[in-house]
């Protein structure tokens, strides 16, 4: 059975989920933030972390953002095949929902019009939207306000088969050193193995909206995401950069198919306000 969503749904939840994002770490980011504190062993390690907290605490308390960097706010629709949209066209709505919410949540607006000529479009529009059709009447909705700090330091490489696990390996520890202090951590580090150039790139993007205290149920995957946190947190690049044992908090790692002649990395890092909330209406 067709069920009708209104595109005036879409439009408030968008809005909500745009301002909650901005002003609330996750639960999951707060729990994992919050045992970084206790395990990082580098004395200033300790403190930038202690800072960081409390700096969460004041945005929850007194409603302001998280980070000055509010982002460029890219959201994923995972929308039933039995959803029949009622309103404005749906990117439409999205962006509108987009509008508002960084309008009346007193946003930092950051998006440019022409990549070129830079003229701001003084409403954070347009998002970048990825649309995905799945069985039944529910759409999903996951934004994910992404800050050009750490989005500036991702990577794609085109590795060849014969690079196997190992060109893995070296690929996401070569784009976390490039980074360095750069991506504000400690980061989350996404990443998208297979596919093509930019499907790679998609899976790592959207890695980092998986929580952080849930691993790939793919065995290999897996023990390939532990063995990356560990190895990224021998770095010693650290909280802010300054030094310590906590350079990242959670490596998430998609996979898909690709072609028998390449093997597509993509890294996608984000800092320590890894925003991302997520609806079903």
């Amino acid at each position: 059975m067709i069920r009708t969503v209104k595109t005036d749904e879409i439009i408030k939840n968008v809005k909500e989920m745009c301002i909650e994002a901005n002003h609330y770490l996750s639960k999951d980011m707060d729990a994992v933030m919050k045992k970084a504190v206790d395990t990082e062993k580098s004395d200033l390690g300790k403190k930038i972390l202690s800072q960081l907290q409390d700096n969460l605490k004041i945005a929850d308390e007194e409603m302001i953002p998280i980070c000055q960097d509010t982002g460029m706010a890219v959201l994923f629709l995972e929308v039933g095949q039995d959803v029949h949209f009622e309103g404005m066209p749906i990117e439409d709505a999205v962006n509108e929902g987009v509008r508002q919410g960084y309008a009346e949540g007193y946003l930092r607006k950051s998006v440019v019009k022409d990549p070129l000529i830079r003229e701001n479009t003084k409403d954070n529009t347009p998002a970048v939207v990825h649309y995905s059709i799945v069985p039944g009447d529910n759409v999903k909705i996951t934004i994910a306000p992404k800050g050009f700090g750490s989005e500036n330091m991702s990577r794609v490489f085109m590795l060849k088969p014969a690079d196997g696990i190992e060109g893995v390996k070296h690929a996401i520890l070569t784009a976390v050193k490039d980074a360095g202090p750069n991506a504000c951590p400690p980061m989350v580090v996404g990443v998208g193995i297979g596919g093509t150039f930019e499907k790679c790139a998609l899976l790592a993007k959207k890695a980092l909206t998986r929580s952080v205290e849930e691993h790939s149920e793919i065995p290999y995957v897996k023990d390939l995401e532990e063995e990356m946190l560990t190895k990224i947190n021998q770095l010693g690049i650290g909280p802010g950069g300054l030094g310590g044992t906590t350079t990242a908090l959670a490596v998430n790692i998609n996979t898909y198919p690709t072609h028998i002649a390449g093997l597509p990395v993509a890294v996608n890092i984000c800092c320590h306000v890894n925003r991302h909330v997520v609806r079903t209406i």
